[in-house]
């Protein structure tokens, strides 16, 4: 099983989603809270904070571990955490996206998601 996080980012009581540019077939072109694989050598809260400075050149802070997910795709298993995280700086910029955007809560179950962040949106849309 691999384990993966996922950032939960607030701004103005929107969330941000990204559409993925890379991956799997069950992946590719679809949407996601941004993430990535933990490393052997780091915490999850490390992870989140790795990723997201390498995907969008910003810098975030893990407040809290939210909820996760189980997630058996053809290729894997994933075990993705999602994590709430503040903003602390950086200009955004996509590299592992086609584009991202700030979703309401009631609107993001709107959008194809990745199969492994429906039961995140999910949780989000009950906030």
């Amino acid at each position: 099983m691999i384990k993966v996080v996922a950032a939960l980012i607030r701004k103005d009581d929107k969330y941000l989603i990204a559409r993925r540019s890379t991956g799997s077939p069950e992946v590719f072109g679809k949407w996601e809270f941004p993430g990535g694989k933990v490393k052997p050598d780091e915490s999850e809260e490390e992870a989140i904070v790795r990723e997201i400075k390498e995907e969008f050149d910003m810098d975030v802070r893990a407040l809290r571990y939210l909820t996760n997910n189980i997630c058996v795709y053809p290729s894997k298993t994933i075990d993705l955490r999602l994590y709430e995280c503040e903003y602390i700086s950086g200009d955004f910029h996509l590299h592992d996206h086609f584009e991202s955007r700030y979703v309401s809560k009631d609107e993001i179950l709107d959008y194809d998601l990745c199969p492994a962040d429906v039961p995140l949106a999910e949780f989000v849309s009950r906030l």
